[in-house]
C-alpha cells in the first residue's frame, strides 16, 4: 500500500485544521481555559483555606449541656455557627444561607442525662438541612455527636443538675423493682455510680506538682466548661496523603487537565466526524472513489490525520498545565505518552465512527456530543466516580473515558510505574479497534 496518498490527505486535513480557528479554540484554548477553572477549585494545595460549613443552633434548653454544645460547636474549626431563632434557623436552611439548622428542645439536658444511665426515653434532637448538601449532612451529624456526648457526660459527671441526677439514680437503684434491671446489673450500676462520684467530685491535679492547675477543664476544642472533660473519643488521626514515591503534594490541576482534555480531545473528533459528512455531501467522496484509493485507504489516513489532531490537543494541554501549574509525570514518561496516544487513538475512530453511522452533519453532532457528555460525566472527569451509587460506579468499567483518565491520573499525580499505564492502554486499544471496525463495516462513500 502506497503511503502517498495517505501522506497528502494528512497535510491536508492539518491544513484545514489549523486554517480552522474555532476547531483550534475547541481543541487548545477551551480545555486549557476550564480546566485550569475547575484545578483551581479542587486543588488540593495547602494554601487553599478550607471553607467551613455553616450551621445554625437553636438552644431552646438553656441548660448547661446545650451551653456545652454549643460552645464546642462554635470552637470547632469545621463550623460556622450562628444562634438565631427557630423561624430565622428555618428560612436561613430553606434559602440556602444555612446548610444545617440543629434544634435543641427544652429539657433536652435532663432528659439526655437521665437516658445516660437509664432506659428513659431519649431526647429528640432536630436537624434541618439543605438537600443539596446530603454529604455535609453526614458530616455535620458525626461531628455534632461527639460535642453532645462530651458536653452530656461533662454535666453527667461533674456538674451540679448532674450529681443531682446520679443521686437521684442511686436513690432510685435502691427501692428494688423500680429501675427495670435485674439484681446484679442494678448492683453493677450502682457500684460505676459511686465510683463516678467519688472520681468527680475530687478536684483535678496536676501531675507534676500535685496542685489542681488553673483553667481545668479545657478541652481538645478550646472550651472550658469548668465541669469536666466529660467523655471523648479516645484517639487521635494523624492524616498523610499517599501520591507519588516522591511524597509530592497532590495536584489538583493533574486531575482536572487530565478529564477537560479528554472531553474536549472528542469534542475535536467529532468536528472530524462531521467534517467528513460535509465532505460527503459535497460529493467529494464520488470524485475520491475515481481514483484509486480505497475505502481503507480513505479511513487510514483520516485515521493518522485525527490521532495527530487529539494527541497535539491532549500534549498541548499538559504543556501548559507543567509549565503554568507545576503539574508533573511523577509515574513513567513512557506510560504516559503510551496511554496518551491510546486515548488519541480511541477518540479518532470515536470520531470516524460518528461519521460512518451518521445521516447528516447536524443530526450527527448533536447525537455525538449527547453520547461525549455522557462518557466524560461516567468517566470521573466532572465529579469523582465514589459519589456514584455502587451499580453505577460497576457500570463506568465500560467508559472508555474512565480507563483514560484513569491512566492519565496513574502517570501523573499518582506516580505509578509504567506497568499501571499498560490496562488502560490496552482498553482503551481495544475501544479503538471496535470503533475502527464498526467504523470499517458501516462506512459508505454515498448517502
Amino acid at each position: 500500500m502506497s503511503l502517498t496518498p495517505i501522506a497528502a490527505m494528512v497535510r491536508k486535513d492539518l491544513r484545514l485544521f489549523f486554517s480552522d480557528r474555532r476547531a483550534v479554540i475547541t481543541s487548545f484554548i477551551v480545555p486549557i481555559a476550564i480546566a485550569s477553572f475547575f484545578g483551581s477549585i479542587f486543588s488540593g494545595g495547602g494554601s487553599t483555606e478550607a471553607a467551613k460549613i455553616p450551621i445554625a443552633i437553636v438552644d431552646e434548653d438553656r441548660s448547661p449541656v446545650s451551653a456545652g454544645i454549643v460552645a464546642r460547636a462554635q470552637a470547632d474549626a469545621t463550623f460556622e455557627v450562628t444562634t438565631p431563632d427557630v423561624d430565622a434557623a428555618r428560612q436561613a436552611v430553606r434559602r440556602g444561607t444555612v446548610t444545617v439548622g440543629v434544634v435543641i428542645p427544652a429539657g433536652f439536658g435532663d432528659a439526655a442525662s437521665l437516658a445516660f444511665f437509664t432506659n428513659a426515653t431519649r431526647p429528640e434532637l432536630s436537624l434541618w438541612y439543605d438537600p443539596s448538601h446530603g454529604m455535609e449532612m453526614a458530616l455535620v451529624r458525626g461531628v455534632l455527636t461527639q460535642h453532645i456526648m462530651e458536653a452530656v457526660s461533662a454535666e453527667v459527671f461533674g456538674g451540679d443538675s448532674g450529681r443531682k441526677l446520679v443521686d437521684d439514680t442511686l436513690a432510685q437503684l435502691d427501692r428494688p423493682g423500680t429501675s427495670g434491671l435485674d439484681e446484679d446489673r442494678r448492683r453493677a450500676l450502682r457500684d460505676l455510680l459511686m465510683s463516678a462520684r467519688q472520681f468527680y467530685s475530687q478536684a483535678p491535679r496536676d501531675d507534676r506538682t500535685g496542685n489542681s492547675p488553673a483553667g481545668a477543664g479545657a478541652d481538645s476544642t478550646g472550651v472550658a466548661p469548668a465541669r469536666g472533660r466529660g467523655i471523648s473519643i479516645p484517639y487521635t488521626v494523624r492524616a498523610e496523603a499517599l501520591t507519588s514515591g516522591e511524597n509530592r503534594a497532590y495536584n489538583g490541576y493533574a486531575h482536572s487537565f487530565a478529564g477537560m482534555g479528554i472531553q474536549f480531545l472528542f469534542f475535536a473528533m467529532i468536528d472530524l466526524g462531521v467534517g467528513i459528512l460535509l465532505e460527503r455531501e459535497r460529493g467529494l467522496w464520488k470524485r475520491l472513489r475515481s481514483a484509486p484509493i480505497s475505502r481503507r485507504l480513505l479511513l487510514a489516513g483520516k485515521s493518522v490525520s485525527g490521532t495527530l489532531i487529539a494527541l497535539m490537543s491532549l500534549l498541548v494541554s499538559f504543556s501548559f498545565a507543567m509549565i503554568v501549574f507545576n503539574v508533573r509525570i511523577d509515574g513513567s514518561v513512557p506510560g504516559f505518552l503510551l496511554v496518551a496516544v491510546s486515548c488519541a487513538l480511541m477518540a479518532c475512530t470515536f470520531g470516524l465512527l460518528i461519521a460512518a453511522i451518521g445521516r447528516t452533519p447536524g443530526a450527527a453532532r448533536g447525537i455525538a456530543s449527547l453520547a461525549v457528555l455522557m462518557m466524560v460525566m461516567l468517566g470521573g472527569a466532572w465529579v469523582p466516580t465514589f459519589v456514584f451509587p455502587a451499580w453505577l460506579q460497576r457500570l463506568t468499567v465500560i467508559v472508555p473515558a474512565r480507563w483514560a483518565v484513569d491512566g492519565l491520573d496513574a502517570m501523573t499525580w499518582r506516580g505509578l510505574p509504567f506497568a499501571a499505564a499498560l490496562a488502560p492502554a490496552l482498553v482503551l486499544l481495544g475501544f479503538a479497534a471496535l470503533f475502527g471496525a464498526l467504523t470499517l463495516a458501516r462506512f459508505r462513500w454515498e448517502e
